[in-house]
């Protein structure tokens, strides 16, 4: 098996794509090892320097400390993620393990929120190695989570600021403002 790495717009997060299926249960962002089931994800976790972890649908997103090197680093994730896939494993998560919000449960409003960050932010946001959720919406102002490469990265403001802000208040009036929470 050969894992691809790529960088992201953040110096400390590198996106590393196994070439097979990580999540088949949505994105996650790990940062505690505590009581976590998954052998591969709390391997990761256990290096010296590595912060958080994110699981996309395709791909796996590590950050580290701004002290540590790459070089450090990198070869030890490859190498974890060979094993784990070695070993017979399909996929990193099958299962949505954090309770989120449905569409169900939303306004008009929060609604075409999240269709728009689906269909038009998310896609961009996923080839850096990130992900954005729809946190909450009230009184013109939309809360987003900014997960991943995303997070903690010098360019996510201004992503945050002229992209999404610039591109919800386009399609939807009544938002006036967008936060990373």
């Amino acid at each position: 098996m050969f894992v691809q790495t790529e960088t992201t717009p953040n110096p400390n997060s590198l996106k590393f794509l196994p070439g097979k299926i990580v999540s088949n249960g949505g994105s996650y962002e790990i940062t505690k090892k505590n009581n976590l089931k998954n052998d591969l994800v709390r391997n990761i976790l256990s290096i010296n320097g590595v912060t958080s972890v994110f699981l996309s649908s395709n791909f796996i997103s590590v950050n580290k400390d701004k002290n540590m090197n790459w070089d450090d680093i990198k070869h030890i994730v490859i190498s974890l993620i060979n094993e784990y896939y070695e070993s017979g494993k399909e996929f990193v998560i099958d299962k949505d393990f954090y309770e989120t919000k449905t569409n169900e449960n939303l306004i008009d409003i929060e609604k075409q929120i999240v269709q728009i960050l689906d269909t038009k932010i998310r896609p961009a946001v996923a080839r850096d190695g990130g992900d954005i959720k729809f946190e909450e919406y009230k009184n013109g102002v939309v809360k987003v989570k900014l997960q991943g490469s995303c997070s903690g990265c010098p360019s996510s403001t201004m992503t945050l600021k002229q992209g999404v802000q610039n591109l919800l208040c386009h399609y939807i009036p009544e938002v006036k403002e967008v936060v990373a929470t």
